[in-house]
């Protein structure tokens, strides 16, 4: 029997799709909450979504929703809206949690559902805080990201492919449920918890002093590989490999001057150019003239041989390696990892599933669970929470409001 997790008896209901709004839903149901998402009969805007098996199983829907419960209902319809907002105002003492990325109107209008249950704590994500679309690509464009990616000297936009405000706004929406959650418990007081995406992107770009930067007319310049601030950029080994090496702090630095050999020419190099090395912001200064005595000692060396040397000094390093590496070799994204199980996903069969990054102390960490066929609970959870038996649930089966599939 799976043990408890640190959220067990807490109670989510979500309504969304993509990334951000999923993933907040899933980092809690990897916690232990009850999540319960709400789809259309068909399937939301991302059921299909890219990457796909050769069979058009959606491995995004699948990898962004896993421990969670699928009720799927025709939201057209008034009786499909009416069991929706009934389930997300569902009793409960650590129930009455909505998540949603669509916009707050019609059955996912917040004063609507807070008149059934005022309590109710409703998160809605939003693309800016206007209430406009926005995704990660857009969001980019506009705080100026794509001008500082990429090679020196290029012209023109480079989009990046990780969706970085996506993921940073995932981890938000669990966090600002969780926030009203104690709230409520403190006072009583349900409330209406808005985020945008483009609030998050913005917010970041301040806290990391990008924005600064270019109110003081220094804007970002593009560096390629080179690591901003510090000594940080990829090498080729000597058997054709490529690695990354950092000197962002101290010891950092010393390790890897110490591994490579290179302190003494380090010495005179601060000297001849007046620069204190042992400083990070100096050594971005003199990253052309440290990258030339770095780089012969790594070509000289096998990857074997650098590694080897690296990992007894505790050099800041990384081996470039594609995705077919990573999962093919790389024993951190495997089984071998605590945080990663292999399980049985439906549409897909055996797949690597990773759980909750964090490991508590109080509580083990709960294994990775699968995605649930779209629908899969619908009866389930209509009985558990509305108190809807068989027989109500086929008539509303046979009327196209809810559908039920197999695990």
């Amino acid at each position: 029997m799976t043990p408890p997790g640190i959220l067990s008896g807490m109670r989510v209901v979500e309504a969304a799709a993509f990334v951000a709004a999923p993933l907040g839903g899933m980092t809690l149901a990897q916690m232990g909450a009850d999540v319960i998402r709400i789809d259309p009969l068909a399937g939301g805007l991302d059921h299909h979504r890219w990457p796909v098996t050769e069979e058009g199983t959606s491995l995004f829907w699948c990898g962004l929703n896993k421990s969670k419960r699928s009720v799927a209902l025709d939201l057209q319809s008034p009786q499909g809206r009416e069991i929706a907002m009934a389930l997300a105002c569902a009793p409960g003492e650590n129930a009455g949690l909505f998540l949603t990325n669509f916009p707050p109107r019609g059955w996912l209008d917040p004063d609507k559902l807070r008149a059934r249950r005022p309590d109710l704590i409703q998160l809605t994500l939003q693309g800016d805080r206007h209430g406009g679309s926005a995704v990660d690509y857009t969001v980019n464009a506009r705080l100026g990201v794509p001008y500082f990616t990429g090679e020196p000297g290029i012209e023109g936009a480079v989009n990046h492919v990780l969706p970085a405000w996506d993921l940073v706004t995932g981890q938000m929406v669990a966090v600002g449920l969780l926030a009203a959650e104690r709230h409520r418990r403190l006072t009583g007081e349900g409330q209406h918890v808005k985020l945008a995406l483009q609030d998050v992107g913005l917010a970041v770009m301040n806290h990391l002093g990008f924005l600064e930067e270019a109110r003081r007319g220094r804007p970002r310049e593009r560096h390629g590989n080179e690591l901003f601030g510090a000594f940080g950029r990829d090498f080729t080994t000597a058997d054709g490999e490529r690695v990354m090496v950092v000197g962002l702090t101290a010891k950092m630095w010393r390790t890897l001057c110490e591994a490579l050999g290179i302190q003494a020419q380090v010495d005179a190099l601060g000297a001849e150019l007046g620069l204190d090395l042992g400083q990070e912001g100096h050594r971005f200064r003199a990253r052309r003239e440290l990258a030339a005595l770095v780089a012969p000692r790594i070509a000289g060396r096998t990857l074997a041989d650098l590694a080897a040397t690296f990992d007894r000094l505790g050099v800041c390093w990384g081996r470039y390696q594609d995705v077919a590496q990573l999962v093919r070799d790389d024993p951190e994204c495997s089984p071998a990892n605590p945080m990663f199980s292999t399980i049985e996903q439906a549409g897909v069969g055996p797949m690597l599933a990773a759980g909750l990054p964090l490991d508590f102390s109080a509580r083990a960490r709960l294994p990775a669970a699968p995605a649930p066929r779209l629908g899969q609970h619908t009866e389930e959870v209509l009985h558990e929470l509305l108190g809807i038996d068989a027989a109500a649930f086929g008539r509303l089966h046979d009327q196209g409001v809810v559908a039920q599939r197999g695990g």
